[in-house]
Order: C-alpha cells, then sequence, then structure tokens
C-alpha cells in the first residue's frame, strides 16, 4: 500500500492506493485562508500538521487492515509558498501562499537588478513565487528576516513534521526562483539577490526518490511500522502529471483547481518567459515541464456561490445544464481574474468583472459566464505554449472541476482540442504523491506511471469553436480596456 498527501490550498487530502492501481479510501480535511490585508493571502503551518493528523485518522479508521500494510508515503502540494524557520526549527510568521501578491513592487527591483534572471530560473519574478516573498520579509519585517534559518516550501513543513529531515523535491523548488533549473541544483546567484545562501535552503532530491524514513514518534502515532520511506514528492502540478501518467514529452493535461494550471511534459528546459509561461523541472530525473497558471479557475465558481449565497456549485451547474442553450445565448463575458493574474499577463493587480448585463440576465447565465472566462483564461495559456513551439494533440482534464462534464466540453470547444476527463481525475496531486511512493518503493515507472482508465472524451465542436472564438476576442480587448481603469481596493 501507498499513501498520497496532498496538501492543497483549500484542504489537505489524503489516498490509499494499492499495488495494483485500486484506490481504496480518500479523506480530506478543509483549511481556511487569512487575507489580513488586500493581496494578502496566509496560512498556519502548524494547522496543515493538525489537518494532516486528523486526515490520518480518518484514514486509518476506513480502512485499518490496508493501512497497516503502508511501505512508503509521497506528497504533493501547493507551490511558492514561504515557511519561514529559526535555528530551532520553530514557525516565525504564517506562511506566504502562493496567490498572495504583496511583493509586486519587489519582483519588478528583482528584474531591473538582475535581466538575467530569467536565464537561470527559466521564470519571470512574479509575486506568487518564494524569492520574492522573502525580499518583501526582508524589506518589512527585517527582525523576523534576521532569525530566519530555513525556508521550507508547504508541503515540505509536512516532511520536517513527519521525519524531522529538511528536504525538498526538484518539481516544487523550481517554483522558489532560487533555482538553477536547467542544472536542477540551487543557484547561489539567484539565492543572493534576495540575501539568502544555500544554507537557508533544504536538500533537494528527485520526486520519485527516498528523502527520508517516519521518524519513530510520528510512526507510532499514525500507527506504522518503523522505517516507512516518505518520497520526494512533487509540487501539485507536477504530482497531477505523475497521477495521469504525463510523463513524456508532449503530455499534457489541464487542472482547474483553486488555481488553474495547464501543463505539458518536456524532455529538456525550455523557457518562454516572454510570455509568462514557466519552465520547471518534472518530478522524475530528466525530464522538464512548462506551465502556465491563471491564479483563479475552480475558484471563481466557488466564489459565485458564496455570492448566490444558498447556491452550492453543484447546484449552479444543475441549474445551468437544464437552461444551457439560452444561458450561452444571454451570457455576459466574464474576466476571471479574482486574485490578480499570471499567464499571459503578469498582473497582480488585475481584477475580475461580469461585463454585459442587461435585466434580461439569468443566475444561469452568470455561471455560464464564470466557467466561460475561465476557459478563456486557459485558452490564453495554450496561446502561450504555442508562441513558445509547444503543441498538444489533446489535453487530460484534473482537479475538482473535473467532475463537470459540461465545463470539461466547454474547455474543448474553446481550445479546439480533445479534452479527456479520467476515473477518479479529481484526485489530483494526491494520486500522484502515492504513486511517487511507489517509485521510491522500487515500482517501474511504465506500470506505475499509466494513464488511468478514460472516463470520458470531449471533442471539440468547430460550430462552437468558432462562436467562442469571437468572444474570447472580446474577452481579451475588454482586460485590454479595463486594465488600469479599474476600482483600486483600500
Amino acid at each position: 500500500m501507498y499513501l498520497g498527501i496532498d496538501l492543497g490550498t483549500s484542504e489537505v487530502k489524503l489516498l490509499l492506493l494499492s499495488a495494483r492501481h485500486e484506490v481504496l479510501a480518500t479523506h480530506g480535511e478543509k483549511l481556511t485562508i487569512s487575507r489580513p490585508a488586500p493581496g494578502w493571502s496566509e496560512q498556519s503551518p502548524q494547522a496543515w500538521w493538525q489537518a494532516t493528523c486528523a486526515a490520518v485518522v480518518a484514514l486509518r479508521t476506513q480502512q485499518p487492515a490496508a493501512w497497516r500494510g503502508i511501505r512508503a508515503i509521497g506528497l504533493s502540494g501547493q507551490m511558492h509558498g514561504a515557511v519561514l524557520l529559526d535555528a530551532a526549527g520553530q514557525v516565525l510568521r504564517p506562511a506566504m501562499l502562493w496567490n498572495d501578491t504583496r511583493s509586486a513592487a519587489e519582483c519588478t527591483d528583482m528584474m531591473r537588478t538582475m535581466p538575467a534572471l530569467t536565464t537561470v530560473a527559466g521564470n519571470l519574478a512574479m509575486p506568487g513565487f518564494t524569492a520574492p516573498k522573502l525580499e518583501w520579509v526582508r524589506r518589512h519585517e527585517p527582525d523576523v528576516f534576521a532569525r530566519t534559518a530555513k525556508v521550507l516550501l508547504p508541503k515540505d513543513y509536512l516532511r520536517l513534521c513527519m521525519t524531522g529531515a529538511m528536504v525538498s523535491d526538484l518539481s516544487d523548488a523550481s517554483g522558489t526562483l532560487w533555482l538553477d533549473v536547467a542544472r536542477r541544483r540551487w543557484s547561489d546567484e539567484l539565492l543572493a539577490l534576495t540575501g539568502m545562501r544555500a544554507a537557508h535552503m533544504p536538500d533537494l532530491v528527485e520526486g520519485s526518490e527516498v528523502s527520508a524514513t517516519l521518524s519513530p514518534e510520528v510512526a507510532a502515532s499514525w500507527g506504522l511500522p518503523p522505517g516507512v520511506m516518505v518520497a520526494g514528492g512533487a509540487g501539485d502540478n507536477a504530482a497531477s502529471a505523475i497521477g495521469v501518467g504525463a510523463v513524456q514529452p508532449g503530455d499534457g493535461f489541464i487542472s482547474l483547481g483553486t488555481s488553474g494550471v495547464l501543463f505539458v511534459a518536456t524532455d529538456r528546459f525550455r523557457p518562454n518567459p516572454a510570455s509568462a509561461v514557466h519552465a520547471f523541472c518534472h518530478a522524475l530525473p530528466g525530464r522538464w515541464h512548462q506551465m502556465t497558471v491563471m491564479l483563479s479557475a475552480a475558484s471563481c465558481l466557488a466564489w459565485w456561490s458564496q455570492a448566490c449565497r444558498q447556491a452550492t456549485p453543484a447546484e449552479l451547474l444543475g441549474e445551468l445544464e437544464r437552461a444551457a442553450p439560452q444561458a450561452m445565448a444571454a451570457a455576459p463575458i466574464f474576466l476571471p481574474y479574482l486574485s490578480g493574474e499570471r499567464t499571459p499577463h503578469n498582473d497582480a493587480d488585475a481584477r475580475g468583472a461580469f461585463i454585459g448585463l442587461t435585466h434580461a440576465t439569468t443566475r444561469a447565465a452568470l455561471t455560464h459566464a464564470v466557467l466561460e472566462g475561465v476557459a478563456f483564461g486557459m485558452r490564453d495559456g495554450l496561446s502561450a505554449l504555442q508562441s513558445a513551439g509547444t503543441e498538444v494533440a489533446r489535453l487530460g482534464l484534473v482537479g475538482g472541476g473535473a467532475r463537470s462534464d459540461y465545463w470539461a466540453q466547454l474547455h474543448a470547444d474553446a481550445l479546439g482540442v480533445p479534452v479527456r476527463s479520467f476515473d477518479g481525475g479529481e484526485a489530483g496531486g494526491a494520486l500522484g504523491a502515492a504513486r511517487l511512493a511507489w517509485l521510491a518503493d522500487g515500482g517501474n515507472e511504465a506500470e506505475v506511471c499509466r494513464a488511468p482508465a478514460v472516463r470520458r472524451e470531449h471533442l471539440p465542436s468547430s460550430e462552437r469553436h468558432q462562436r467562442l472564438t469571437m468572444r474570447h476576442e472580446r474577452f481579451r480587448a475588454l482586460y485590454q480596456a479595463l486594465k488600469g481603469n479599474v476600482v483600486a481596493l483600500p
């Protein structure tokens, strides 16, 4: 048995996988986000650990016999977050998350100071990345910065609690802006840019390698034998790629989680920072990937559900499906920039909007607009990849948004490529984390990383694609028209 632990933004999810590719049980524990100021997004690392231990109890109760057979554990997690530890390993402040945009000015200064940054890091300096967050701390919380002895990524804080080891994997480390992505090692030059040294960083391993073993205390508390291995693991998107078998060059998928991602595996380092495309290490040795990121995806639907008070996302989707033709025809344009945007705009100040409302606009039409706006953001990402010379023949679909066939078909029509949903595709990073544990235990890559069964293939309609292309052109024009003209946040 193999355990996958996926530390997301909204929940920590555990998945128990057998060596016959059977998902025996899953369990999630909800997490909350603190937003103490506009553009800030923080969580308590201690809350991550408490939620993980609670999920362990629940999963162990569901499958007591299978639980005792766990041989290795894999980790997946939200990327870019900054967990600051003192010399005693104690947390110094709440973790700054991937969607925290307070460090926009620091990013500008970093690019000005080191124009060659993108050559080494493969990415533009963006507020979501870890390095600008530390530069912000250096400027605004100098006492905290002076006491910082180690910086860990979110999932690696869980590893520290589980094993006592400070280790990260290369896919997650790629999102710090401190890694020489081509050489797969920390860059002294990039670290110095934010006043850091290699001593502040965790050790690095490949995602499929053993990073450490459970401490005797945690093993006993979790009801596991001593010596259970913990794999290097991966950032959430690289882990999702392992989960859907996207490990060979050209394999790709869309992730509809809190954020939205378009991911394509590559056999070499292929940066395209001019279009805000990310170039990261994959979770397997000798492989990389390109990735476009929109900061709000399924979280747009969650926001719209909250705005509608009593309506859950499932109820809104059901209402939309019953009124689909009329809703499509009456839908306004929705800009999905609720947290700013990365690809292709790299605009922390971008804001969301409905444009084109009338007295006849229904709630179903607005729901369609929200889903369509996210699909248009993904189309922007596909265009950015294509400008880097990357082509995809089809895309898988993972994450919470993968549950909706309506949304999957909308993506196929908007992007003009077939979109496949998989059995268990909503498992995302947790399944990939369990598979990385299996690889660390000696599993064969071809066997472990095979694609799951296809639940449904959504083929694009040329007629709908043409209509959506016209609406996408308006979508792009509206972003440009509103840029710099939205109501400023206090």
